[in-house]
This record gives structure tokens, C-alpha cells and sequence, in this order.
């Protein structure tokens, strides 16, 4: 007897492999980021924007009668990947501040000469909103290119009340648009802006800035999900980033935190003990910080892709975080200046590469885990009954392929809520 649904089912069949990432709906931590769930000889029934099955293809054709049926041509068929960590609302490209570094001017420098988040500032401020949609609409349609549905996206540009509202309207706007899922964060904490750094009560003005005017306007607009703060030595201190994240968490919104990237100061202690979301970058975590963050339920979003643009040799330890019982998740941190990539593909070949991790924990950091990072593991990041159709299918025929082709495009096409959202030359109609 056929199932009973009032819509046609549309049928997954003939992949080499289907990445299920199937278990508990929430991050996985240790072993259990070593189970990839990859199935052979199966196919994906999708009813209505959600999975409706996962089993052998006979049995699928014999309870979906008459289904709609999408060849896989032998691919591999993952989750929709989750980037967890973008920054995708800018002007221009920074690409002069490449040389600089290879000339041995360090972040820090690059900064006080003008450079860095300073330079996007300027040039967002100057930009309509309608050009901003223009520039993102582009980028974040290559983000999806790479086989990425949800993506994260922040502002953190625009540093005064108009243009960090005008920053996440963008992002609004994009979000009714494009196809794919993206999540707001607002991030005017992302630095401290030129005009208020003449003397410590011009910075508390902008910290006061932020709390008692950003975040209601943000909050009551409802033009963001999280909240994200730089906390980090020459940027925003552990007070205030945590006086900055209280007041974001009354109004509504939940927490956000890049920690820990080039010196270890306190922000992964103070993302586990604000019950972050998630704490990011964390190149620099201390063994303090990592054990705050096994203790508690944030998640790890390492960027590896950062830090090997910047040309650094150190890295975010996750190999010990995992050991240690910390949740991973990978993501591009795509922006102007210091990972101007779209491809998260590239970012599983690094984690595999680069931080040591097996292929299940790099495919799991960027599909549940990375879901579990932005708040929506309950219903995105794996291929399971109840869940939402998002998938994407590579040209390759094991998973382990997936980080080896190192930069290559294999993505075929991807499917948002079960419509697609994405398709390559080679794709499956």
C-alpha cells in the first residue's frame, strides 16, 4: 500500500553513498563525531520540504507509489553543510592587506595603519543598502555553490546604530530572496570604531552605545538571532564583552563569541559561563578554557581557513578539544580581509589536513555541529525522518573524497526544504 500523504514524494536514487549525520538532535562531542552515519544501497524520500524516509530504494519505491524520482548519478548525498561563522555583508575586497602581511605587518599593525575591519567600515558607511544587496546576493550564492544551505551571517561593518540596522536589513532581504537558510547576528562589538578611541570615556560611550541603543533596535526590529562580541586583547575586554552579551541576552537574543583567536584571554571561559551558543576561532584557547567549554553546552567553531591565510602555523587544538569532550564545528569566517573563501569543502580538507581530524568529524563539525551553532540542530545538518530536505550531492563516490579533492568544486547541486537551491552544469533534474 502506498503512504498515505497528500503531496508527491520526490525519491534520492542511485547515490554511492548517503551521509545520514542521523542521531540525537543536538552537537555530538567525542566518539560520537566519528559516526558520519554513511549508507550504501539507499535512497532519501522527501515529502513535503522534509525527510520523510531513508532506506533501501525498493522499499522507498514501494511506499512512495508514483514518486517523483532525482538520479544521483552515483554521487555521494550529504546534508545541506551548515557555515556557521560568515561575515558576508561587505564592499570591496581587502586583497592589498595580503601583501602587507607577507611583508610582515601583523594584524594588529595592519589595523592602526587603517587597515582591516577599519578600511570595510569606511566603506560600508558609504554604501546604500541596495548595493549592499547586490554585492552579498553574489558571494553568498558562491557560498552555495560549495554544497552550503544554512548559512551564518553577521554584521559587524557598519559600527554606529544606522549601519548595522541597515547591515541586517540586507541580510533580511537576502533572506527572502535567496533560496538558501541564512541566520542573522548582529556584531556592532566587532571593533571599537576610530571615533571612539580618543580616551576611555569615548569607548564607554560606544559600549554604552551598544547596550542602550543597538541592541534594543536590533531586538525589537527582530533583525538578528544572536549576538556576537570580538573579545579579544586590543579589541573588547572580557567586562565588557560580558556586560555587552548580558544586555543581548535580556533583549531576546541568544549569544555569540569570537574567543580566544590570537591571544588567549578569557573568552572561552566567558562564553561557557554566559552558556554561549558558540565560541569561535579559539587559535589561542587556553587549557582553562577548554575545560570550561567540555563542562558546559557551547559549541567550538574553529576556522582553519583563517589562519592559514593569515600564514599561521598555530592553530585552534581540535584534537583536544574533541578528547577533551568539546563539541566541534568548522566555518569559513568568508570575509574581506582575512578568509576570503566560499568553500567549505576547502575548510574539511584543513580540518583534515591541518587539525588533524577524521573525515566523519569534519563532514559531522560541518553539518550537525554546525547546525547545533547556530540554535537549529532540531530540525537541520542531518538526513533523518522528521528533518528538513536540505541536501546537497557531489560528484565523488566515497565521503572521504569530499576534503581530498583539495579546492575542487565537486558540488553537483543542493535542495533546500526539498527545492533546489543550487545546480552545477552536471546537474540532476
Amino acid at each position: 500500500m502506498s503512504e498515505p500523504h497528500a503531496h508527491r514524494a520526490t525519491l534520492f536514487v542511485n547515490a554511492s553513498q548517503v551521509v545520514t549525520c542521523a542521531g540525537p538532535p543536538r552537537a555530538r562531542r567525542g566518539a560520537e563525531m566519528n559516526d558520519a552515519g554513511v549508507r550504501t544501497e539507499s535512497g532519501v524520500a522527501v515529502v513535503d520540504g522534509e525527510i520523510a524516509a531513508v532506506d533501501s530504494v525498493a522499499a522507498l519505491r514501494q511506499r512512495f507509489r508514483n514518486a517523483h524520482e532525482i538520479d544521483c548519478r552515483q554521487g555521494v548525498l550529504t546534508p545541506g553543510l551548515v557555515d556557521s561563522h560568515t561575515h558576508g555583508i561587505f564592499g570591496r575586497p581587502r586583497f592589498d592587506e595580503q601583501e602587507m602581511r607577507a611583508a610582515g605587518l601583523d594584524y594588529m599593525e595592519i589595523a592602526r595603519r587603517g587597515g582591516g575591519i577599519h578600511a570595510s567600515v569606511r566603506d560600508l558607511r558609504a554604501r546604500s543598502e541596495d548595493s549592499l544587496v547586490q554585492l552579498a546576493r553574489a558571494r553568498l550564492l558562491k557560498l552555495a555553490s560549495f554544497g552550503t544551505t544554512t548559512i551564518e551571517v553577521k554584521s559587524g561593518y557598519g559600527l554606529t546604530v544606522d549601519d548595522e540596522l541597515k547591515t541586517l536589513r540586507v541580510i533580511a532581504r537576502l533572506a527572502r530572496e535567496l533560496p538558501m537558510r541564512l541566520i542573522p547576528t548582529f556584531l556592532g562589538a566587532h571593533e571599537i570604531p576610530l571615533e571612539h578611541r580618543g580616551s576611555t570615556a569615548a569607548r564607554q560611550a560606544y559600549v554604552d552605545l551598544l547596550i542602550h541603543e543597538m541592541i534594543p533596535a536590533v531586538a525589537s526590529q527582530k533583525l538578528a538571532r544572536f549576538a556576537d562580541v570580538f573579545c579579544e586583547t586590543g579589541v573588547y575586554t572580557v567586562d565588557e564583552s560580558r556586560a555587552i552579551l548580558t544586555a543581548a541576552r535580556r533583549s531576546g537574543l541568544l549569544l555569540k563569541l569570537h574567543a580566544d583567536e590570537l591571544t588567549s584571554s578569557g573568552g572561552a571561559e566567558l562564553a561557557a559561563s554566559l552558556g554561549a551558543t558558540s565560541a569561535d576561532h579559539l587559535a589561542a584557547v587556553s587549557d582553562e578554557g577548554i575545560a570550561a567549554l567540555a563542562a558546559g553546552s557551547t559549541v567550538a567553531t574553529l576556522l582553519p581557513g583563517t589562519m592559514l591565510f593569515l600564514g599561521k602555523t598555530k592553530n585552534a587544538p581540535a584534537r583536544r578539544l574533541i578528547d577533551a569532550g568539546v563539541p566541534v564545528a568548522l566555518g569559513t569566517d568568508f570575509n574581506p580581509g582575512t578568509s576570503p573563501t566560499p568553500n567549505l569543502p576547502l575548510v574539511l580538507t584543513l580540518g583534515v589536513s591541518q587539525l588533524r581530524l577524521s573525515v566523519a568529524e569534519v563532514v559531522v563539525a560541518a553539518t550537525v555541529n554546525g547546525a547545533s551553532a547556530l540554535s537549529v540542530a532540531d530540525h537541520v545538518g542531518q538526513l533523518a525522518p522528521g528533518f528538513a530536505a536540505d541536501l546537497a550531492l557531489f560528484d565523488i563516490r566515497d565521503v572521504r573524497e569530499l576534503p581530498y579533492w583539495y579546492g575542487d568544486n565537486r558540488c553537483i547541486a543542493t535542495y533546500v526544504r526539498g527545492k533546489p537551491c543550487y545546480t552545477s552544469d552536471l546537474a540532476v533534474t
